[in-house]
């Protein structure tokens, strides 16, 4: 079966050849058919199996080859990562029509939007919220669209979008062509459907006897400590054929912190969650699309949307909330028939979670095996190479040199403290003290040289103030405790420690000389 078969106008067809993508997937070869029509369809499908062209290609075709400006197609999703990827493959697919498609959805500019809805854009593909902003103002007409899709519908209804939903359905005609996709059909979104379309048909594009879960993924489910996690994740990490990986955190913080942890273990990591903004999760994705990044963090408001090629594991860091979050985790990994694994990892606390995740999904493990960084089945049920570490390269860790202690009689550079008190340092002339001494500059190691006027002192006296005083050590920037550190040369940059200069790049700040007051002469009146 090929999309020509499907009657896909030729263009379609060979934009989709240029991207190899040259069969229909189940969820396709049932829908295009009947969409063709103008058929309403309910499409039921598990996450990953194409529901999007099964959709796309029929309402681009439906419009023709040069549309008339201004929206006639309307498609829903619920956030703004799949909004993106939709909007993507459309575009793709329309690559030699004049078909316009902009995407709607919070966290950008609105001025960007609305200049491509004012050019005349044919097929909106946008989340409710956004959607219903720009129709309020009236920015956005609604009055004349002919086709209208709602993906995802299960996740906007957990969203909490219902209402927003029916309030875009009644800004649209009665007349319209509507098709619905959801991976499953709560009782919610079937009395949506049965309200606003018109007499539709039920696609499953499912084998019964398959089950709920993708029988190209591998599930493994472990009982881990969540002292233990980190290490565990970086040795899954090292496994042999592994490709992009994907580490769902159930919180924002928990993410952040798992980015900077596998940063310091040498791994290419970045994260999308809730604290970034939209150009910076759009970034994250693009590097994580590209290969730039192999590794995303990502909390479970970026599960649905995330499309990627040659994802080959889900590491699930917390156990999700139910049956439906954990399919739409894993069902980042084997997409488009290809295979992947799915890795659990489940606190003690949590293990009344995964006994309802276990029951709903026929999992037939009531109780994860117990795993730890060292446990042998880690490595044979990933294929992970015998004596792997979880880090790619060592943490730098700093060292105190014990060196340049003060002593009684030992100058801090090299240079010697004589007992008459005259200090010799190595960009000194070698005047010595005697009664007061003028100040110098030092040239070691930005010693700061001292000017005072303090009263001269016995030799026996200095040298006994020198040996009372404490040792003290003092760590210095060099090869040693930083391996960048710059060589150390004359009057080097600031705070590298390494130039004859104050540490602000200035000259050592002389110091106050102090004037005793003196006690008033016998004899003297006051």
């Amino acid at each position: 079966m090929t999309f020509s078969e499907l009657n896909i106008d030729q263009d379609m067809v060979d934009s989709l050849a240029a991207k190899g993508i040259l069969e229909p997937f189940p969820i396709q070869t049932q829908t295009i058919p009947l969409a063709l029509a103008g058929q309403d369809i309910i499409g039921q499908a598990k996450t990953g199996t194409g529901k999007t062209f099964g959709f796309g290609l029929p309402v681009i075709q439906r419009l023709g080859l040069d549309p008339e400006p201004g929206v006639q197609a309307l498609i829903v999703v619920p956030t703004r990562e799949l909004c993106v990827q939709v909007s993507e493959d459309l575009e793709l697919a329309a690559t030699g029509r004049n078909t316009k498609i902009v995407s709607i959805y919070g966290g950008k500019a609105y001025e960007g939007q609305i200049e491509q809805l004012k050019a005349g854009a044919q097929i909106v593909v946008g989340t409710p919220g956004r959607l219903l902003d720009l129709a309020s103002q009236r920015l956005l007409t609604l009055a004349n669209v002919r086709e209208m899709v709602l993906d995802e519908a299960d996740k906007m209804l957990d969203l909490g979008f219902l209402s927003d939903i029916e309030k875009l359905f009644a800004q649209t005609p009665s007349t319209r062509h509507t098709m619905l996709f959801s991976a499953t059909m709560p009782g919610p979104i079937v009395a949506l459907a049965r309200r606003f379309m018109n007499r539709p048909i039920h696609i499953r594009a499912t084998d019964p006897d398959e089950g709920l879960m993708q029988a190209n993924i591998e599930h493994l489910v472990y009982r881990a400590h969540n002292m233990d996690k980190d290490e565990v994740i970086g040795r899954i990490l090292m496994a042999e054929g592994r490709g992009k990986t994907i580490i769902f955190t159930r919180t924002k913080r928990a993410a952040a912190k798992l980015v900077e942890e596998l940063g310091d273990r040498g791994f290419n990591a970045t994260a999308v969650h809730g604290d970034l903004n939209q150009e910076q999760r759009e970034r994250a994705m693009a590097s994580f699309k590209s290969g730039k990044k192999e590794i995303l963090i990502a909390t479970d408001v970026a599960a649905r949307g995330i499309d990627v090629e040659d994802v080959t594991h889900v590491i699930n860091h917390t156990i999700p909330e139910d049956e439906k979050a954990y399919l739409h985790r894993v069902g980042r990994t084997g997409r488009a028939g290809k295979n992947g694994i799915a890795v659990t990892f489940v606190d003690w606390d949590d293990l009344h979670k995964w006994s309802l995740i276990n029951k709903a999904l026929d999992f037939g493990q009531p109780e994860p095996m117990e795993t730890y960084s060292s446990s042998p089945h880690l490595y044979t049920d990933l294929n992970i190479p015998a004596g792997s570490k979880g880090r790619l390269r060592a943490t730098p860790v700093k060292d105190v040199a014990a060196g340049d202690a003060r002593t009684g009689g030992a100058g801090r550079s090299g240079g010697a403290r004589s007992g008459a008190g005259s200090r010799s340092d190595s960009g000194r002339s070698g005047a010595a003290r005697s009664g007061r001494s003028e100040g110098g500059r030092g040239s070691g190691h930005g010693d700061s040289a001292r000017s005072s006027d303090r009263p001269a002192t016995s030799p026996v006296a200095s040298g006994a103030d020198e040996a009372s005083r404490p040792t003290r050590s003092r760590t210095r920037v060099g090869s040693s405790t930083n391996p960048d550190a710059p060589a150390a040369t004359s009057a080097a940059g600031t705070h590298d420690g390494g130039g004859a200069e104050h540490h602000d790049g200035n000259s050592a700040p002389l110091r106050r000389s102090r004037t005793r007051r003196r006690s008033p002469q016998s004899g003297s009146t006051i």
